[in-house]
């Protein structure tokens, strides 16, 4: 095989996990457009339909490091089956449960497990192990875009599909297209390379990896800025829906703007991952965390119109899920690609304990206030400390190779 056909199959690959992200992603991105009807529907309360959805975003990320523990030892193929099966099973029993304990079932655990077993860490991973080092951080923007493809597809569609045939329906057919990827797992079913970046075997063991990248102060601060990542992110996806129903703007406006923030975070993305070939991750993750804080400011100042929430989406969307190819690659940086599913696991797992209170405490301050005021302001705050947590972190310069290497014979 020459270097020119392993780099389409890398890339072939590269877009099959970029697909399969679109799904996995879109459908999670977009549970914030249930929240209303679901409460309609079964009178549990804007704070207990929180919670269950609070509990599906600590799940997405707990998963993530043991799914991917699983894809580094046996490959990837059979996590990625598993967990389409059980986002789409999740997805099809949320319209059969009327009680708390039920949305927490479906919502915050089958379908949570099932999109955190066919996400980031599984795919970025699983891809990375199968490219060299200088196309990681563009394989990672563009499977990262993928996701943000997805949020762009799937929130304008939701929205119409509940408005056109209600929410039960419109569940059931993001189940069903969920199932529609299943083929798409079986291109990524080959077991990962078990080779250190040398050449050589790679002999350290997993708990030997986890060691070591937990005594790492660098690794630490990059779980702290993520940790706000999930905050700002989760919060957003599920009560930006009710702040612009707050401002008594039509339902359209909440599909288009989660919308616009997924066309944005493509470009982000794409962006990041080209970044990283010329830039230090962490100063990219400097620059992204500081413009939310920016963004967060200047839309509390601004007047609450549609133009306002989609100039809103489009900045929010630039640095979305963009900090995942920049905190991905800092962490291949430092410990390399063996258990790279495993340690950018961990991270996700730090980003989801952040969105589990920034879903949750978004209920609390809605039930207890009417409005999210002190949730913005708390999300500046935190903003900025992910910004300054990323400057210690000790990350090599890039290094731009002046002549590429001859295609092998």
């Amino acid at each position: 095989m020459t270097m020119t056909t392993a780099n389409r199959h890398f890339w072939l690959l590269t877009l099959i996990a970029a697909a399969i992200l679109m799904v996995t992603m879109g459908s999670r991105q977009s549970i914030g457009l249930y929240l209303s009807p679901l409460n309609t529907s079964t009178g549990l309360g804007i704070a207990s339909i929180s919670f269950a959805m609070a509990i599906g975003q600590f799940i997405w990320g707990a998963v993530q490091p043991i799914a991917g523990a699983i894809a580094d030892k046996y490959g990837t193929g059979r996590v990625l089956a598993v967990g389409i099966i059980l986002l789409a099973g999740g997805m099809a029993i949320v319209p059969l449960m009327s009680s708390s304990w039920g949305l927490i079932l479906s919502i915050g655990l089958v379908s949570a497990c099932g999109s955190g077993a066919g996400s980031f860490s599984v795919l970025i991973g699983a891809v990375a192990q199968r490219l060299p080092a200088e196309q990681r951080g563009i394989a990672s923007g563009v499977i990262n875009a993928g996701g943000s493809l997805g949020q762009f597809v799937f929130a304008p569609l939701t929205q119409r599909l509940i408005v056109s045939f209600g929410w039960m329906n419109a569940m059931w057919t993001t189940a069903v297209i969920a199932l529609m990827t299943l083929p798409l797992a079986r291109a990524l079913k080959s077991p990962p390379r078990k080779l250190a970046s040398s050449g050589t075997v790679c002999e350290q063991t997993l708990a030997a990896a986890i060691k070591q990248a937990l005594a790492d102060p660098s690794y630490l601060l990059l779980h702290a800025g993520f940790f706000t990542c999930g905050f700002h992110i989760a919060f957003l996806i599920t009560h930006l829906p009710g702040e612009i129903q707050l401002c008594g703007l039509p339902g359209n406006v909440a599909g288009w703007s989660l919308a616009i923030i997924g066309l944005g975070n493509i470009v982000g993305s794409l962006g990041a991952g080209w970044g990283m070939t010329r830039a230090r991750g962490k100063y990219i993750l400097f620059w992204m965390y500081a413009s939310r804080a920016l963004i967060v400011a200047l839309y509390l100042l601004a007047p609450k119109t549609e133009t306002t929430f989609y100039l809103f989406a489009t900045g929010l969307g630039l640095t979305w899920l963009a900090t995942v190819p920049p905190t991905a690659g800092i962490v291949g940086k430092l410990f390399g690609t063996r258990y790279l599913g495993t340690l950018f696991g961990l991270t996700l797992l730090s980003h989801q304990i952040g969105g589990f209170f920034g879903a949750w405490l978004g209920g609390l301050a809605m039930d207890a206030t009417g409005n999210y005021q002190w949730m913005w302001y708390a999300d500046i705050a935190l903003a900025t400390l992910a910004a300054l947590s990323n400057l210690p972190i000790k990350e090599a310069k890039v290094v731009r190779k002046a002549v590429e290497l001859a295609p092998a014979a």
